[in-house]
């Protein structure tokens, strides 16, 4: 395999007087033909990387422009951070990603690297459109959390009450949709679905094909027994949303979350568009491999790494059989200003924030995520609430810590490293082991 360059473009803003709202400034690339975007740091950070080499590379001096006011954290992005990010980019085999870290001290930096198209080698740009898989799950989520608290439905009434045909429908709530303590089956590990997403990428899905594939399943335990993420529960959630508004889940999750936070490049496409400038997205692991291939660590993680090969485009796949709870793209600003919402309850009453907020473990494993009402929260990530996202192609993940005021995002066009890890959540680690000692 030839060796791949990476290259990192850094932009920092000002400390903005309202940080539930961060304003994240994109790094332009000149080989755009957009407009509108914030001035790049001229910064360039090249380096050769092998496929196995785990050296950190060099870093060229960057012009530092508008210094951070904090001095101790003057230069750590550019002198720490992007070299930390970029080594674990080359051993997992992520081609770009886009990385920004809030502090109130020291405003937004925002980092784009690597390459949005292996094909033409097109340096990732921070104003790339993403999909963000399962962080559609919060917005669906935070418009039943709204229709809740106008007492247009209970978190605590019956599913059989909104929709027909829902095995345990009379005893599941739609809270525990939100929680994901149904018991339902998660369609999207049903091995006939994973096979035919692979041959038919393209295919179309009505979210009553998703259901009926559920269906077709027996539960994984009583409701409120246990917890099993499942898409099932989110789209169940979109089509209640839809039943009783009577409005399209897209035409809900525009004027209720993404007009009113001005997130203008967020949108919900029940197919396989993505609005430009697109990132490519790229597999290694195939959908049906992917629901039994491990974790690998050591000799076998790295033997997974160099052994992989080119990976899969799979920018064109159809995503409308996420529908509600993965079908959204967006972008690094557009999430910038979510993250900080949804983690503060912003958009919903003081009664439904509280709810939304009731976290409880997803394990017995002491510090593993609690989860709260199409919310995570990450007790071993310094305090960050959130939610991670994954789709063929791409993975995201975005936090909000609401002691310290600190917002971190991270998206990626990779689903999965070959090693079985998810990229965008082995980046946020390294954000923050660098930036906040965790």
């Amino acid at each position: 395999m030839n060796p791949r360059t990476y290259t990192a473009r850094t932009a920092r803003t000002s400390p903005t007087p309202a940080p539930a709202s961060p304003q994240a400034t994109c790094a332009a690339s000149p080989k755009r033909r957009t407009t509108g975007r914030g001035r790049a740091w001229r910064a360039l950070l090249i380096a050769s990387l092998l496929p196995l080499t785990a050296a950190v590379p060099a870093l060229a001096s960057p012009a530092v422009g508008n210094p951070a006011p904090d001095p101790n954290k003057t230069g750590l992005v550019e002198k720490k951070l992007v070299p930390d990010l970029l080594g674990t980019m080359q051993k997992l085999r992520i081609p770009g990603a886009l990385v920004s870290v809030t502090m109130p001290k020291w405003g937004t930096t925002t980092t784009a690297l690597g390459t949005d198209n292996l094909g033409t080698g097109q340096a990732m740009d921070a104003a790339d459109h993403l999909r963000v898989g399962d962080i559609t799950r919060t917005f669906t989520g935070t418009v039943i959390l709204q229709l809740a608290g106008s007492h247009r439905l209970g978190l605590d009434e019956p599913v059989a009450r909104l929709m027909s045909g829902v095995p345990n429908g009379q005893h599941i709530t739609v809270r525990q949709l939100l929680q994901m303590t149904s018991g339902l089956y998660d369609y999207s590990e049903d091995p006939n679905l994973n096979q035919a997403l692979d041959k038919h990428p393209d295919a179309q899905f009505a979210p009553g094909d998703l259901l009926a594939v559920a269906f077709s399943h027996k539960p994984y335990f009583a409701p409120g027994k246990g917890f099993h993420d499942s898409a099932t529960n989110t789209v169940l959630l979109g089509m209640i949303a839809e039943r009783v508004t009577h409005q399209s889940l897209p035409t809900l999750l525009n004027q209720r979350i993404f007009t009113p936070l001005g997130m203008k490049d967020t949108r919900i496409d029940n197919g396989a568009a993505i609005a430009a400038p697109a990132a490519r997205g790229y597999q290694f692991v195939g959908n049906a491999a992917s629901l039994t291939a491990p974790v690998l660590t050591g000799k076998d993680a790295a033997w997974a790494d160099y052994s992989a090969g080119k990976p899969l485009d799979v920018t064109q796949a159809n995503a409308s059989w996420t529908w509600a709870s993965g079908a959204a793209t967006s972008t690094l600003a557009d999430l910038n200003r979510w993250a900080p919402a949804l983690a503060t309850g912003k958009l919903l009453s003081p009664e439904m924030r509280q709810q939304q907020q009731l976290f409880m473990p997803t394990s017995t494993t002491a510090g593993a995520t609690t989860y709260g009402l199409a919310l995570a929260d990450y007790p071993g990530y310094t305090g960050l609430i959130g939610h991670e996202g994954q789709i063929p192609g791409y993975s995201t993940f975005m936090g909000y810590d609401p002691k310290t005021q600190a917002t971190v995002v991270v998206m990626a066009n990779s689903d999965r490293s070959p090693d079985g890890t998810t990229p965008a959540t082995e980046l946020m680690k390294r954000v923050v082991a660098d930036v906040f000692g965790g």
